[in-house]
This record gives structure tokens, C-alpha cells and sequence, in this order.
């Protein structure tokens, strides 16, 4: 089971790699290069990631270190795989090798990214001082350059810089729409920047079963229960009952559960819902590729994930588990801090 530090770490990792549009020219040009990246790609679809990231290193020493499609691969696996070294080292490269303004700019975000990654896995604060000057490399080269901007907020806030950090999230938001969910999140660190440096849920925006919009950060001041299912799932539909239960007995209380299904079909898993009786917020990802799954690396279902009110992680269980005490320490401590809302 992934440990909850290490989802934290993937929410920026998983968003720098939707940097680089796939360009036939990235791909590597001398056939012994050709062989390796296409022997990496083969190892990916088994399963043996060490294997493929041995495979891109030899494909991008066998171009001459001119392989993007490589480097790209080497910093997503490097970072995937905590091999540190490699990932500085094909990002370095992307740098020295940027064409043009916006190239030079996605090749220090990458840095910065993995940098970022890096110092929340060592818990050092020279790696978030040097992601935050990659990060301010990359506004430079690429002002309209929102991704990075907020990671420059982010990283600054890890060293404690937290007036220079609140000066880049009011920047980001300038940059995003209101229903943006990283925008929602950009408004809570400006609010409060000690959270950049807490387990925080990543962001996300869903639309419900009965067409309702919500996100995670309309939810702050309130206890969240996260519920990934499927109905072909026998744990699930073991455990669902207990969600039941729970929907009922904390009903009226700061508390929201979001079942998250992992069905593709959405026909039996609506019928399902209904069947059952299941009231409280539903929403379906299509299976473990889906956003959601993602963004929590669910890789086994029944899968829970309490959240605090203020959005930090708090605990995460896989199978069907008694997490009704935590539930009540969480809501407890949410009615405290913050007269109840309407509740959704």
C-alpha cells in the first residue's frame, strides 16, 4: 500500500509530465537508441518499471543525450522510483538542450518539479530552495506560466518564506477561473500557507451522480470520507453497508463521504446506487486509470481516506475497516474550529 506522503509527493509529480506533447521528433534517432527506448516501452506494458528506466537511460546514452522522449521517461520513472540521480540528471539535460522560451521554461519547471519531489521525500529544505529557483526560471522564460508560478508559491512556503509564497498564490489566482479546483486550493494556501507543508488531499472537482459540481476545497471546514467501490467488488459490497451506516449516523454533522466507483459501466453501477439505497454523494471514475484513482494511487479496492477539515490526510485503509472512532475525533474537532455549514 502507498503510504499517504507518497500521494502527496505524485500531485505534483503526475501534472509536470503533461508538459511535453508527444513530437515525433523527441523520439531517439540512431537505431541502437531506437531498439533501447522500444525494449523500455515493452518492459513498461509488463509491469517492470526498473527494467524500462534502465532501458531510456541506455536509449538516451546511445543519442548522445539528445533523446527528449527519453528524458521525459527518465524523470517520470526516476521520480516514480525515488532514483534521484537520474531524475536531476535528465531534467539538467532538457535544460541545456531548450530550444526556445516556452522550451526553456517546461525544462526548469520539470526541474523544479522534481526537485520539489525530492525535498518532500528527504525532508530537506535545500531541495525546495532550489526548486523554487527553477521554478522562477521558468516564469522568467514563460511569464503566463501558471503551473509553475504556483509551485514557486508552493516551494517557498516548504522554507517558510510564507509572505514571498503568499505574494505567488495571489498571482495564480489572477491566472485561473474560479471553478478551477487548483485555483480553490491556491485560495486555502494563501489563506493559510502552513498548509503547502501538511499531508494535504490533492485537489480535484467532480460532478455527482445527480449532476452536482463539487470540489474538495468547497468542502473545507468539514470532514471528508473518501470511498473508492465497484459493484463487481464482493469486499465493497460487503463493506458498503457499514458506509450506510455511517451516512446515517453522522448525518447532519460536518461530515461528507464521496463514493468514488471504479465501474465502466454506468448503467448496473446506477441501478446499483439506487438499489441500495446509497444517498450520500456518488461519483464514477471508470475503473483504477480513472482521475480520481490516480491522483490517490488506488491500486486495491475497498479503498477509505479520511480528510480533516482543513484537507490534510489522515488516514488511509484498505479492506473493510472500523474508522467510525476516527470519524468522531475529526467531526468533533471540525465543530469546534468552525460553526457547521449547509450542509451538502
Amino acid at each position: 500500500m502507498r503510504s499517504l506522503s507518497r500521494i502527496a509527493l505524485l500531485v505534483v509529480c503526475l501534472a509536470a509530465h503533461s508538459l511535453y506533447a508527444q513530437d515525433p521528433n523527441d523520439s531517439p534517432k540512431s537505431e541502437k537508441a531506437q531498439k533501447s527506448f522500444k525494449d523500455g516501452l515493452a518492459s513498461l506494458r509488463q509491469g517492470n518499471e526498473f527494467w524500462a528506466l534502465d532501458a531510456f537511460k541506455k536509449a538516451d546514452k546511445q543519442d548522445g543525450g539528445q533523446c527528449k522522449a527519453c528524458q521525459v521517461k527518465m524523470i517520470k520513472y526516476g521520480v516514480q522510483l525515488q532514483d534521484w540521480k537520474t531524475a536531476e540528471f535528465a531534467a539538467q539535460e532538457l535544460v541545456a538542450e531548450a530550444k526556445d522560451p516556452r522550451e526553456a521554461a517546461q525544462a526548469h519547471y520539470q526541474f523544479a518539479v522534481v526537485l520539489f519531489d525530492e525535498g518532500v521525500q528527504k525532508k530537506k529544505d535545500d531541495f525546495f530552495s532550489r526548486s523554487h529557483d527553477e521554478a522562477a526560471k521558468a516564469v522568467a522564460a514563460y511569464p503566463n506560466f501558471p503551473d509553475a508560478v504556483l509551485l514557486d508559491g508552493r516551494a517557498l512556503a516548504y522554507v517558510r518564506q510564507d509572505d514571498a509564497a503568499k505574494a505567488k498564490f495571489q498571482a495564480y489566482l489572477t491566472m485561473k477561473t474560479e471553478d478551477d479546483a487548483d485555483r480553490q486550493r491556491a485560495v486555502r494556501y494563501l489563506a493559510r500557507p502552513e498548509l503547502v507543508r501538511a499531508r494535504m488531499a490533492p485537489p480535484f472537482a467532480v460532478t455527482t451522480i445527480d449532476g452536482k459540481r463539487i470540489s474538495l476545497d468547497d468542502l473545507q471546514g468539514k470532514v471528508v470520507l473518501l470511498d473508492f467501490w465497484a459493484t463487481w467488488c464482493s469486499p465493497c459490497r460487503e463493506a458498503m453497508p457499514r458506509i450506510r451506516a455511517i451516512a446515517k449516523k453522522f448525518e447532519g454533522q460536518p461530515l461528507v463521504i464521496l463514493s468514488v466507483s471504479l465501474d465502466a459501466d454506468e448503467q448496473k453501477w446506477k441501478d446499483y446506487v439506487a438499489t441500495n439505497q446509497m444517498t450520500w454523494l456518488q461519483y464514477r471514475d471508470g475503473g483504477f486509470t480513472g482521475t480520481i484513482a490516480k491522483l490517490f494511487s488506488v491500486e486495491a479496492i475497498p479503498h477509505t481516506f479520511t480528510i480533516d477539515a482543513d484537507g490534510v490526510l489522515q488516514e488511509e485503509h484498505i479492506g473493510d475497516a472500523a474508522i467510525e472512532g476516527t470519524l468522531k475525533k475529526l467531526i468533533a474537532h471540525a465543530r469546534e474550529v468552525q460553526p457547521q455549514k449547509s450542509s451538502l
